[in-house]
């Protein structure tokens, strides 16, 4: 990510960021309690401060205007946003972000990626036209996000993103979460960023963000302006987005049919350990677990204050929830902290609203032990909006996590060790093979690069 981005620097606050700054020039502004999310995060009300003329033709679209009547080509440059927390300087901002282990809450940040990457999306989808009706945007998926190093509270972090890939209706965009190795000090003025020192930036995290574009009136797919890349190393972005797509149609067309006809024997395999348990449960290796037996779960109301600019409930704000939940599993399940690695996929399949009873069900889906100083604890959440009076209840994400635990706090527990789980069902037996099977193609594909 080069330096040519918008800065938006991100303050501590509890207030909306309209109170204090009017606008005698718009008589009609909307009231307060009509803008949308305002309180979960900081960074969404510097995001919204600095986007509020694009977002508030968004609260209230005129769905009988005409749509967009010729795409326009974009860069990467144009989408290009940056976030900036002065955690060295902000203590109240620090104290909103810090976890107890004086690291930056990763949950808290899942929010702030996925409202960051919903500003570059409307950046990049908008025409910048009042007369016609603009897109709906929605969060379709995250394909990856890797942590690199941990993240310290103490230092200024920068979050940067921008849109590398464009499809018919669809769009990536890819996010970099830096933080130099020692403190520094961001001075801003006329919204540019000078930088007081050249420490490193090492990235701590990456992470790619699916969008697709909806008509606003209709609710079909609707297409999306082109990319253009400039540089070299946007055009390779562009591409290996591209190979992701590609990767993404592949496992969506082969893997149920493959494991149906070409998994017989590992299935029995996986199900045969599940028995013991079930018909001998006595005689069942006291190193293995049951995938029942790792569960974990956690209901909510959803309320009007985790709604987003389109009046469905915030996709950061459910990853949060579902993030924290990941924890707790992998924590009750390893009998020590866990250490996040990965958010490995997460799918929106469908839309949470306000009012929406939500019910968060976790499970240690598998684990690795390819380094035992390093075992891998795979863990799988899946939320449903269940509706009570009518007796229904459907999946709306899929989010998938894998955390490992730290080799220094293995040696101060004796006995320490890292169970295997099996299935007890087949269906459970499936859900696993599934996921080893798409994450080995994930590496395989990586690995061809």
């Amino acid at each position: 990510m080069d330096s040519n981005s918008s800065f938006i620097p991100v303050a501590s606050t509890f207030t909306s960021p309209f109170e204090d700054s009017p606008r005698p020039e718009d008589p009609a502004r909307k009231p307060l309690s009509l803008w949308p999310g305002m309180y979960h995060s900081p960074v969404t009300n510097a995001l919204w401060e600095a986007r509020s003329r694009i977002f508030e033709r968004l609260l209230d679209p005129n769905v009988d205007a005409p749509p967009q009547s010729q795409l326009l080509t974009r860069t990467p440059s144009q989408s290009r946003t940056t976030i900036l927390y002065n955690f060295s300087t902000d203590y109240v901002l620090r104290e909103q972000y810090r976890d107890p282990w004086n690291e930056v809450r990763i949950g808290k940040l899942l929010e702030d990626l996925d409202a960051l990457a919903g500003t570059i999306s409307v950046k990049h989808c908008s025409d910048e036209d009042s007369m016609t009706r603009p897109l709906l945007l929605v969060t379709a998926a995250v394909d990856k996000m890797v942590l690199k190093k941990p993240i310290s509270v103490d230092v200024d972090l920068k979050m940067v993103g921008a849109v590398i890939w464009v499809g018919r209706s669809s769009i990536e965009i890819q996010l970099e979460v830096t933080q130099p190795t020692n403190a520094r000090v961001m001075a801003f003025e006329d919204d540019t960023c000078q930088e007081c020192s050249d420490a490193s930036e090492p990235v701590a995290l990456t992470a790619n963000f699916i969008f697709v574009a909806r008509d606003s009136k209709t609710g079909k797919a609707a297409p999306v302006n082109r990319l253009a890349p400039e540089t070299e190393r946007e055009k390779l972005l562009c591409e290996e987005a591209e190979a992701r797509h590609e990767l993404r149609k592949r496992k969506r067309g082969n893997f149920p049919k493959e494991i149906e006809n070409g998994e017989v024997n590992r299935l029995e395999a996986l199900l045969a350990e599940g028995r013991i348990f079930c018909d001998m449960p006595a005689l069942a290796d006291r190193d293995t677990i049951l995938l029942r037996d790792t569960r974990l779960e956690h209901s909510l109301i959803c309320q009007p204050q985790q709604r987003n600019i389109h009046g469905r409930i915030f996709g950061g704000f459910l990853m949060h929830r579902a993030f924290e939940l990941a924890f707790s599993t992998a924590y009750a399940f390893a009998g020590m902290m866990p250490c996040f690695l990965e958010v490995d996929h997460v799918d929106f399949l469908r839309p949470v609203d306000v009012g929406d009873f939500l019910r968060f069900k976790s499970c240690i889906l598998y684990t690795e032990f390819e380094t035992t100083d390093r075992p891998l604890i795979n863990v799988e959440v899946v939320a449903h909006v269940t509706r009570p009076e009518l007796r229904s209840s459907e999946v709306s994400n899929k989010f998938y996590f894998t955390f490992t635990v730290h080799p220094e706090a293995k040696t101060t527990k004796n006995g320490f060790r890292i169970r295997k789980v099996v299935p007890a069902t087949e269906e459970e037996a499936r859900r696993i093979l599934e996921r080893m099977d798409l994450e080995s193609l994930q590496v395989a594909n990586n690995m061809k690069k």
